[in-house]
């Protein structure tokens, strides 16, 4: 394996890739408006993981 290709993998087993995953969801799906900023995206998922706790183990 590729020194690349298993940064890729490691960032996306650790969820480092979800902003970039929805920056491309955003432009493929033709939401209206602008993304949201990385900074807004980390917050808002953050928000909804605290507000919806069944889907962590701990």
């Amino acid at each position: 394996m590729t020194g690349s290709r298993a940064a890729r993998l490691a960032s996306g087993v650790l969820g480092a890739d979800k902003y970039a995953r929805y920056l491309d969801y955003h432009h493929r799906s033709g939401c209206p408006g602008e993304p949201l900023s990385e900074r807004d995206y980390w917050r808002e998922l953050s928000a909804h993981q605290e507000s919806h706790p069944q889907g962590r183990c701990c």
